[in-house]
Order: structure tokens, then sequence, then C-alpha cells
């Protein structure tokens, strides 16, 4: 199986990659869909990041406030290390069950939808890797039509490698800021060089090593 993991900075188009890439047949696992379920009612996040967050913990529907959690956060830089450290070894086993899934079903190719990719080495983990990338006012402009703060805009992009290096560490940099025909097209070129390379190569390294 041929694992590709996908990356890029907040408001640079990695869903819409994502997207492209289900319609291309290729399953992807969401690694912010799974933190989601992670901490929704009754999830394996739950009790961990309860524990570490109890302003954060609702009792009665045994599940995570990601709103109270944002707050207890705030933009104190070791609770957010603290809360990733909790909850990146669960993403990880959830894909690993998603590959192991995908393996049992004789699909041939995945992609790991993974923000932070290159910052926990998850790269090691994966057959090659792509990033989504856009000029800088496109991204700015992305992000204030989701509402979002400057200042808290400036704060995610603190605990994010620079686009830059994102793209020196990818195998691949797909565009975004051109257009969705443009971008569609340049991701199937990927594809396609992916799929050739990994062609008769029965000895390819796996997320499961």
């Amino acid at each position: 199986m041929i694992i590709i993991g996908i990356t890029g900075s907040i408001g640079m188009g990695k869903t819409t990659a994502a997207h492209m890439l289900r319609d291309m047949k290729i399953p992807v696992h969401d690694s912010d869909s799974c933190v989601h379920e992670l901490l929704a009612p009754n999830g394996a996040g739950v009790l961990p990041v309860g524990t570490a967050f109890p302003h954060a913990y609702n009792k009665k529907t045994n599940s995570i406030d990601r709103k109270k959690l944002r707050a207890a956060l705030g933009d104190d830089h070791e609770k957010w290390d603290e809360l990733e450290q909790l909850l990146h070894p669960l993403v990880q086993a959830a894909q690993q069950d998603f590959i192991k899934d995908c393996k049992s079903k004789g699909i041939n190719m995945v992609a790991l939808d993974i923000p932070l990719l290159f910052e926990t080495s998850a790269q090691e983990r994966c057959d090659h890797t792509i990033c989504i990338s856009a000029p800088a006012f496109i991204q700015q402009q992305r992000i204030k039509e989701r509402g979002m703060s400057d200042d808290d805009f400036i704060f995610r992009m603190e605990r994010q490698m620079p686009d830059a290096e994102k793209r020196a560490h990818a195998d691949f940099t797909i565009p975004s800021g051109a257009g969705l025909a443009e971008m569609r097209t340049a991701l199937e070129s990927v594809i396609r060089t992916i799929r050739s390379k990994n062609h008769g190569n029965d000895h390819l390294p796996s997320c499961g090593r």
C-alpha cells in the first residue's frame, strides 16, 4: 500500500485537496475530524483530556466541551503542547486502524491529512508527502473569510512550521491559489507520478513500520 502524507498551513487549501483525493477514489484520514471524534461523547480522548483540563469536561455527555477547552488553553504554548501529547498517540492509533481497514479492502493507496505532519515527524510513517500551498495574501484572505481574528491566526502560525519549510520538506507541492481547476490538475499529475514510481514495487515502507 502507498501511504501519502498531506499537509499545509492553515488556510492553504488542505481540506480542498483531501476532497479532491476522495473524488479520485483515494481514501483520506482527516486528523482534525479524528480529534473531534476523540473528544465527542465517550470518545477515547475524553478521559485523558478531561483529567488534564477538568473545566472542559462535560459530565452529562461524557465529552469535552471544545469551546471551554479552547478557553482553558488560551495562548499558553505549554498547555497546547500538553494537549497535543495526549491526542497525537490516539490520532496515530486511529490512522493505523484506518490503514488496516483499507488494506483489508484491497485498497492500494491512501492519504493521511495531517496538519502537523513534519512538526511531529509523521512523514517517517509515509511513503510520499504533499504540501498544499498558496501565496500569503490568499491565505490571509481565506482566514478572514473564516472569521478568525488576527491574534488567533498569528498564534496558530507560531505553532506551525512556516510554509516555505513545509514546501522544502515535502516531496511534492500543490499550489492552491490559482483556482480549483489548476489545483485539481496539479494534484492528479502528482498522483500519477506517485503511482508510476511505485508500480510493481512490493517493498514499499508502510505507516505500520
